[in-house]
């Protein structure tokens, strides 16, 4: 007896299995290796494996330098350090915290969790906060001396240090930094993170750097470290007992993931190069597309339609590759309606046109060549609808 004849394939069948069977490109993953491991272990062999120890210490000491800047404080988050400043101010309902509406929801959470009144900025052409806003919403700050501004550098691009600075003097605001995207960037060729009271930077598993999951403080001033420092360990006192003059945190940085953290410090440049080769691949193939971002953490495109964006990252998606919108602006979040906004119109118009593309500093020719397919389909496609 024959055999049955195979169903065939419904058309495309074939193709599709073998983008299925294609390895994931991930957005921005951590580039790690015997390196981070050798590290960690040395850590561990030491017996430090708590929230103290030496490679903390040095983890501190290098990313203050980094960062030109006196003093660092390694956190369990860039979260975790941004609270920690807002604690040390005396940040409540009383204050008003002004930010960018082009971020991640963290650069205010803390603020929101805390009840002060939170207003959002626009953005200018270089997608950081627009300063001539930031000057209006100044004008109408009501109680300048409980008024903190959080200026954010986007997907690394450095805001205007300068002109942020002039303006919270000028009306007697505070001026700290959101710098968790930009390690490694440089405004003027300063440092990211390096001015204002203080600032912070993530060690996120997708970050420049990671420490798994970590984050820090960096700030010249002493008051500023030592009551953030307290504050992480639970606020305890100086005395053989536990003694608590305020109640604190627990948010301080393992001993492992600071010996993770000092490995990859010492593989900065690399990270930085690979990076920025990945920056230099998007702008040949996306020529005056691209957003400025410093220190190139992730590549960000702008299209001329929502509907472009959305087509390519459907491409990429179909091809298992992963890219991401650019943030969504918060004044446009459900939790932030009610919140003013100066402006707005040109981050939701970056939100709707914009697409994060594949950024790891592990990327290879041959995941290049992947990304490179889709491009080169998805452009022709467009010319062909055009033309």
């Amino acid at each position: 007896m024959g055999r049955r004849p195979k169903p065939s394939r419904p058309p495309g069948k074939e193709r599709n299995a073998s983008v299925s069977e294609s390895p994931r490109l991930f957005l921005s993953p951590p580039w790690i290796g015997r390196e981070e491991r050798a590290a960690v272990k040395a850590a561990f062999d030491s017996g430090y494996v708590a929230p103290c120890g030496p490679q903390v210490d040095a983890f501190e000491q290098a990313i203050a330098r980094q960062a030109g800047r006196r003093h660092a404080v390694a956190v369990s988050s860039g979260t975790a350090a941004l609270d920690l400043i807002l604690a040390h101010l005396g940040v409540d309902a009383h204050w008003t915290v002004v930010s960018p509406t082009l971020t991640f929801v963290a650069t205010v959470g803390p603020a929101w969790h805390r009840g002060a009144k939170i207003v959002f900025v626009d953005s200018d052409a270089t997608g950081t906060m627009d300063c001539a806003l930031l000057e209006k919403a100044l004008a109408d700050v009501k109680d300048p001396a409980r008024t903190l501004v959080i200026g954010v550098d986007l997907y690394g691009a450095c805001c205007d240090y300068g002109r942020i600075g002039r303006l919270c003097r000028r009306a007697g605001a505070t001026f700290v930094l959101d710098s968790a995207e930009a390690v490694g960037s440089a405004c003027r060729g300063r440092p990211a993170g390096s001015a204002g009271l203080a600032a912070i930077y993530s060690f996120n598993g997708n970050k420049i750097v990671t420490t798994s999951g970590g984050g820090a403080i960096l700030t010249d001033s002493k008051a500023l470290a030592d009551h953030a420092r307290k504050l992480a360990q639970q606020s305890r006192e100086p005395v053989p007992w536990y003694e608590h003059k305020e109640v604190g945190y627990n948010y301080r940085m393992s001993n492992l993931l600071a010996a993770v953290g000092l490995a990859q410090l010492d593989k900065l440049p690399r990270i930085l190069a690979k990076r920025a080769e990945n920056a230099a691949f998007y702008a040949r193939h996306l020529p005056g597309r691209l957003l400025p971002t410093g220190n190139h953490w992730l590549s960000v495109a702008l299209f001329d339609s929502p509907e472009a964006a959305r087509e390519l990252g459907a491409r990429f998606a179909a091809a298992n590759i992963e890219t991401r919108p650019v943030w969504k602006p918060l004044h446009l979040q459900p939790v932030f309606a009610h919140a003013p906004v100066y402006g707005g119109e040109v981050a939701e118009s970056f939100f709707r046109r914009g697409l994060c593309l594949p950024s790891g500093t592990g990327l290879t020719a041959r995941d290049r060549t992947r990304i490179r397919r889709v491009l080169d389909s998805f452009l022709q496609d467009r010319a062909d609808a055009t033309a």
